[in-house]
């Protein structure tokens, strides 16, 4: 050292990871309003256990952008929360579940490549926020396929039964 103090710098990243943030960003805010529909069709219908199971999974997307919202502004990026993507909104009860699977198929592979550059960018912080945000969505994935091995083996007159309010 010369004995000059270093200047304060802030915990900065790279631009792409902020954009990947950012994507994964408008993923989960496209999902929170994909699923308060799908939610709140189902509780339309009377199909109350669908409304709460798809309304939780709602408010896990909402943590999930709250999450990420922090780890950019920490990263001294700007959040951006203006970009949707267009949403997928089903207009029978296994079309919403097929629906949902698939967006959740789709953040899942989002999620392994956030989860690989932030590693390439030794930034394990972000990487370990990805792999935990990763594991929620691949119980999502496993919800999803075990309401469509449901339909199928009980018949969709049934299953519709079981998820009746009282």
């Amino acid at each position: 050292m010369d004995g000059r103090r270093k200047e304060f710098e802030p915990m900065k990243s790279e631009p792409k990871l902020i954009d990947t943030l950012n994507g994964l960003l408008a993923d989960e805010l496209t999902a929170i309003s994909q699923y308060m529909v799908h939610s709140e069709m189902c509780a339309h219908w009377g199909y109350e256990g669908l409304h709460e199971a798809i309304e939780s999974q709602a408010k896990d997307e909402m943590h999930h952008a709250e999450w990420l919202i922090e780890r950019i502004l920490f990263l001294e990026g700007v959040p951006v929360v203006s970009n949707l993507r267009p949403m997928k909104i089903g207009k029978t009860v296994e079309a919403i579940i097929v629906g949902d699977q698939e967006a959740e198929i789709d953040a899942v592979k989002a999620y392994n490549a956030g989860i690989a550059q932030a590693s390439d960018l030794a930034d394990e912080a972000t990487a370990d926020l990805l792999t935990e945000i990763l594991k929620m969505e691949e119980g999502h994935v496993d919800w999803a396929e075990k309401q469509r091995a449901l339909m199928a083996q009980m018949g969709m007159e049934n299953y519709l039964a079981s998820q009746l309010g009282e």
